[in-house]
Parts: structure tokens; sequence; C-alpha cells
């Protein structure tokens, strides 16, 4: 009776810890469950990621397109909205050679982080991810920014809307809001 005892008892003793033990193929399958759902999300976040970078450069290409038009025109005066990423809260223009005015100074000094000389168009906040500042040639910098300086127009749920104006007596676009 001893030995079947004692074997009866070794075996539930094995028995509870073969229940408590994974085996390697089920510790290998839930790393790579892992690997794979991070290696998922970062190309969602990369492919998200380009896809505001597209918008950016679409915006960018139409905008400068649009301004160039109105400036090869005597006269006009055009309506114009916009997409860009929801992260661009607002469009700047802004001329870092005269005084600032009318606006909160933490976002002038924030606006001059992206300013390295030539930019007169800033997306706000500054994130550096892409574009950041760029130079828009034709605009009448003087008059866009007289009573605001950056004067910036608001990303309303991923919509920018503004005018594009010329006077026969102008020889540059000037820029207001919608």
């Amino acid at each position: 009776i001893s030995e079947y005892y004692y074997m009866k008892r070794a075996g539930k003793e094995y028995d509870k810890r073969g229940a408590m033990e994974m085996s390697f193929g089920m510790i290998f399958s839930i790393i790579l469950i892992i690997f794979f759902l991070s290696f998922a999300f970062f190309g969602i976040k990369t492919f998200l990621g380009i896809q505001d970078t597209a918008k950016t450069t679409k915006f960018l290409s139409d905008f400068k397109s649009d301004v160039e038009q109105v400036w090869k025109s005597p006269q006009a005066s055009q309506e114009k909205e916009y997409s860009l990423p929801s992260g661009k809260d607002k469009v700047c223009f802004f001329d870092f050679s005269s005084s600032k005015s009318g606006v909160d100074a933490g976002i002038y000094d924030e606006l001059r982080r992206a300013y390295y000389g030539k930019e007169n168009m800033v997306f706000y906040p500054v994130n550096f991810e892409g574009v950041e500042s760029i130079q828009v040639k034709y605009i009448d910098l003087g008059k866009i920014t007289a009573s605001e300086n950056p004067f910036c127009i608001d990303n309303v749920k991923g919509k920018v809307k503004l005018r594009l104006t010329k006077d026969f007596a102008d020889a540059l676009v000037t820029i207001t809001r919608a």
C-alpha cells in the first residue's frame, strides 16, 4: 500500500506542476503576438503621419498657386477654403522685422522658433514634424500684418478659410480672414 500511495501522490504533484508551467511554444506565440501588434500600431501611426504630411503639402501647393493666380490678375477677390490636418491649429503670416502686435507673447516666441531668415508663413503649434514654415511669394506682408503681427487664421474642423484680394493699384496680394 505504501508504494501505491507514494506513486499516486507523486503523480498528483507532477500533474500540478505541469498545469502551472507554460510550454515554450505558448510563450513564443505570445511574444510573436506582441511583436505583430506593436508593428501594426507603428505602421498605422506612420501611415497617418504620411497622410498629414500629404494634406499639408497639398495645402501649400494649392495656396501658392492661388496666390500666384491672383497676383497675375489685374484685380481679384477670391474666398478660398483649404484642408489642413487637425494638428495644425493656425496658419500664421508674420513679419519678424517689425514689432509684434495683437498676439500672446508665447505664441509669438513659438512662431519665431520656425523662422530661419526668409519665411513669412508658419503653422501653429510648431512641432517640427514635416513642413512648419515657408516663404510665400507675392503677398503684401506689410498690409497683412499691419494690425496683427503675426496674423493668424484658425483651422476649424480641418478647414482654413481666407480671402485673397488684389486691387488695380496693388502690386501684391493681401490675405484676410473669410
